[in-house]
């Protein structure tokens, strides 16, 4: 892997990331961008939850559905300039040109997987996948060094039911100035449960569903991908390397070399959920993808029981049957109590039943 760092034209930081040792990445980013134009974000704390929202207003002139042609992460071509100035690319990063965390408060960098604006992750072969997880790495482990993060998080967003705004395969990385609620709840467990049976829990968790079996959607060498017992989403997979890390830098080559068969697997799985099921909506039919978020969940950079923590990979859509998409109503977003309507056993089977072999 060959990185190559230079700045876009209003001081933001840009790297490329190629397969190849002699890419030369030297074009010159002309835009009239001004620096100042980046915003600011204040970090403000729940009194009653305990929780940290962070207030982005400058987030709300952010590019939104633009039209053909007009991508801000495809490459410079024909006179046309975007966020990144090469004609062509691997894998860029840049830093977020209206992040949700900025300044003082954090970080948030682009992640553009291809330079094909049509392709998406599942698209993509194993090499390039091998290197995308490379660059996750590289991110954690460099952003974990910048003063004042305590959590960093790599994430994709699929899909215009997810939310997405820019089409173009795309992931996000989030350098926060705090432990998000949902980690902090995963260490209070962890430290319970060594408290209580002298054991790690995202051991025993991997442990107890591989015994089980009926949700292992696929049980590679070094990863295991199944469906969780308590399942929050219509189908929703948690992908965990066999031997536990930490973050994405601490794992072992053996994990690293599988990782793009696996991951690639599940991608191209959730793409055929649907395919056959009753409804109008089928890939065959002109449905669009399946939406999901694939996030990877890593330590935290400070924390008291970070050596508790166990790398892994959430992957889960909103759609729980075609043409119909679970809402976050009452129950979820009032009192974030999930309501699922896919058992998650019946969720394994069907992933189980569109395995490309």
């Amino acid at each position: 892997m060959k990185k190559t760092a230079t700045r876009l034209a209003d001081g933001r930081e840009l790297l490329y990331y190629d397969s190849r040792d002699d890419a030369v990445r030297d074009a010159v980013d002309p835009r009239p961008l001004d620096a100042a134009d980046r915003g600011t974000t204040d970090i403000r704390r729940d009194p009653l939850l305990g929780d940290s929202v962070a207030i982005a207003s400058h987030r709300q002139t952010r590019t939104y559905h633009p039209p053909p042609g007009q991508c801000p992460l495809c490459p410079s071509r024909d006179g046309r300039h975007a966020e990144i100035p090469a004609a062509d690319y691997d894998v860029a990063v840049f830093e977020n040109r209206f992040p949700a965390l900025a300044g003082d408060a954090g970080r948030c960098e682009v992640v553009c997987f291809t330079d094909d604006h049509d392709a998406s992750f599942a698209d993509l072969d194993e090499e390039r996948t091998a290197l995308v997880l490379d660059v996750w790495t590289d991110r954690s482990a460099e952003l974990a060094t910048h003063p004042g993060v305590e959590q960093v998080f790599c994430f994709e967003n699929r899909g215009r039911e997810i939310g997405v705004t820019l089409g173009h395969p795309h992931g996000q990385i989030y350098a926060y100035p705090f432990v998000t609620p949902r980690t902090e709840r995963m260490l209070a467990t962890a430290a319970a449960h060594r408290k209580t049976t002298g054991r790690n829990v995202f051991e025993d968790v991997l442990d107890a569903e591989r015994a089980d079996g009926r949700r292992v959607v696929l049980d590679g060498r070094h990863w295991t991908a199944f469906v969780p017992y308590a399942a929050h989403w219509p189908y929703e997979v948690h992908l965990y390397p066999r031997r536990r890390a930490l973050g994405l830098p601490d794992l072992d080559d053996a994990a690293r070399a599988e990782f793009p068969r696996i991951y690639l697997e599940l991608l191209r799985r959730f793409d055929r959920i649907f395919d056959g099921r009753e409804g109008p909506e089928t890939p065959g039919s002109g449905a669009p993808p399946t939406p999901y978020i694939s996030a990877w969940h890593q330590a935290p950079v400070h924390h008291t029981h970070r050596n508790e923590f166990g790398l892994h990979l959430e992957l889960f859509t909103n759609r729980r049957t075609p043409g119909k998409l679970k809402f976050l109503a009452g129950s979820e977003s009032g009192m974030n109590v999930f309501i699922n309507d896919v058992p998650p056993e019946s969720a394994a089977e069907r992933l189980r039943e569109v395995a490309s072999e």
